[in-house]
């Protein structure tokens, strides 16, 4: 029997930011329904760092992980931005240094979780979020480099959150970072077609929407 854990941060613990029974989570257990178990160790406002801490609760009879991460690590940089900087290439040296410190974090997480289950699938960072500012995402960008290298090195597959969460509607109006309920029902049939359509045993990474 098929048993889904979700890992990461709020884009899969978005309970409180939607109306009961529409999170990520409850919209995916509907949909299993019959088919499997659906677990959640994702924490809200976590980092990639904070994963394995997550991973010390994770469940029994796991066949499949989806992990989300990485937009708080993004957040955490943020007034980076409002720093005074003599010259584009030394802001660009600065994001350098980030974008590494990130690599590695990442790097570290996806590989605790390969030691704990057979097939991961690896989310984007979404960049749809309303009144996010065009320097925000273009620095956001080097986060979701990272994320898709890490993960075609490892022959993962990947859900790509930023084409999938387009419209303004896909966020929560509690927060404007976090999916909404549509937003929500998106992701979970994206990860229901992925389970049924990836081919796991091939360790080829194909990009999902």
């Amino acid at each position: 029997m098929t048993h889904i854990v979700l890992i990461g941060d709020s884009i899969f613990d978005n309970a409180a930011y939607v109306d009961k029974g529409e999170s990520v989570r409850d919209r995916l257990k509907c949909l299993m329904s019959g088919e499997g178990a659906v677990s959640l160790i994702a924490v809200d406002g976590d980092i990639t760092t904070d994963v394995p801490q997550q991973l010390a609760s994770f469940p029994s009879g796991v066949t499949h992980a989806f992990i989300s991460c990485g937009g708080n690590d993004a957040l955490r940089i943020v007034h980076t931005l409002e720093k005074p900087i003599s010259t584009i290439g030394n802001a660009m040296e600065v994001f350098s240094e980030i974008r590494e410190q990130f690599r590695l974090n990442y790097a570290v997480m996806l590989r605790s979780i390969i030691e704990k289950i057979d097939n991961p699938v690896v989310c984007t960072i979404y960049n749809s979020v309303p009144g996010v500012s065009e320097r925000a995402l273009t620095a956001l960008a080097l986060f979701n480099e990272v994320i898709l290298l890490e993960a075609i090195s490892l022959g993962l597959p990947i859900l790509d959150l930023r084409l999938l969460l387009t419209e303004a509607s896909d966020y929560s109006s509690v927060s404007p970072i976090e999916p909404s309920g549509l937003g929500a029902i998106k992701i979970a049939n994206s990860i229901f077609k992925i389970l049924h359509t990836h081919p796991f045993d091939s360790k080829h990474s194909i990009i999902y929407v």
